[in-house]
């Protein structure tokens, strides 16, 4: 017999509990009201049973609890021998979508001459279509990923995507804010794919999400709020894409390095960054989402500004760093401090 997530609720909110009351009782007569045939622990009671953990004993009408080592691997074995199957399923028919895939590639329609270069994605469409051509990949995969802030499922899922496509061979180059330095979750996610030889590089600017994979589709947010997205495959957009990238990593900083004077310098380059963004009036959410770090934090910055140049108000503060020549552009204002 096989038991599925209802029957393994059923086990943990309620079978669990009635076995300890069992086992410390050392058995459970079989005509106590608990598990009656209208009974508040019968469904649990006939869990029990049915998966064996309890026997009666005839000679003294008691149920009796049996070990759960002995148990387990009927209950087990048989489930993990479907999962195998349906692993084995699994990946038989991606063998064969990717048949049709590439019959897809080689048509006229991949090229834009029918459906269009652009396919619009919209919430949690988004998610397949990018697992399906990380899977796909051939030879690169290209990221670009502001603001860090990524929860442990999410890295978790893109652990266990990206790797993938690295044990197949796949080069991999990512880009975060330096922001991204200070998320546990993204070091978490970084060791893992740097282990794999993918390279990682963080930049004080801010930019959009895109992921581009074998530099013929990228995809790009359709919205501010990055639940619409679009996959471009029009060839002289994704090249302009590519370059700009290629621009960006080419100034960006390796994000496994310790080096002392690099480190310093990212932290230069943040401090500047919130300098321009208070210089340019933007206010705290926009500024924040730009350096990539909460509102919250945000505002910790403004705070250390203040008290650096004794200032009391945001209006005092822009007033004296004015007066400093302060701009907000690290060369300028290293110049000014010396």
């Amino acid at each position: 017999m096989s038991y599925g997530p209802d029957d393994r609720a059923l086990f943990e909110s309620g079978a669990a509990a009635l076995y300890d009351d069992i086992t410390s009782a050392q058995g459970l007569a079989a005509d106590s009201p608990r598990i009656a045939e209208n009974g508040p622990d019968r469904p649990a009671h006939d869990l029990l049973v049915s998966l064996g953990l309890l026997q009666l004993d005839t000679a003294t009408d008691t149920w009796l609890p049996e070990d759960p080592s002995t148990v387990q691997s009927r209950v087990v074995s048989p489930l993990s021998t479907e999962a195998t199957k349906l692993l084995e399923e699994s990946s038989q028919w991606s063998r064969a979508f990717n048949s049709l895939t590439q019959s897809w590639r080689r048509s006229p329609l991949a090229q834009g001459q029918g459906q269009g270069p652009f396919t619009y994605l919209r919430d949690e469409a988004i998610g397949p279509y990018l697992s399906t051509l990380i899977a796909e990949a051939e030879f690169e995969l290209i990221t670009a990923q502001p603001q860090s802030g990524r929860d442990a499922q999410t890295v978790a899922g893109a652990v266990l995507r990206d790797t993938a496509a690295l044990d197949r061979g796949i080069k991999m180059r990512t880009l975060y804010q330096h922001s991204a330095r200070r998320s546990t979750f993204t070091h978490k996610y970084v060791a893992e794919v740097t282990e794999r030889g993918a390279e990682v590089r963080t930049l004080d600017e801010f930019f959009k999400r895109m992921i581009m994979i074998d530099r013929r589709v990228a995809v790009i947010p359709a919205s501010e709020d990055n639940r619409s997205a679009v996959a471009v495959s029009e060839p002289s957009v994704v090249d302009f894409l590519v370059d700009m990238f290629e621009r960006t990593w080419e100034r960006a900083r390796p994000f496994t390095s310790r080096d002392t004077s690099m480190l310093k310098s990212i932290a230069i380059e943040q401090r500047s960054m919130t300098i321009r963004m208070l210089i340019e009036g933007h206010s705290d959410p926009v500024s924040a989402k730009r350096l990539g770090v909460s509102p919250r934090t945000y505002a910790g910055y403004i705070a250390d500004l203040k008290t650096e140049y004794e200032a009391e108000t945001r209006f005092q503060l822009g007033y004296t760093m004015g007066e400093a020549g302060v701009s907000g552009h690290s060369d300028a204002d290293a110049a000014v401090e010396d």
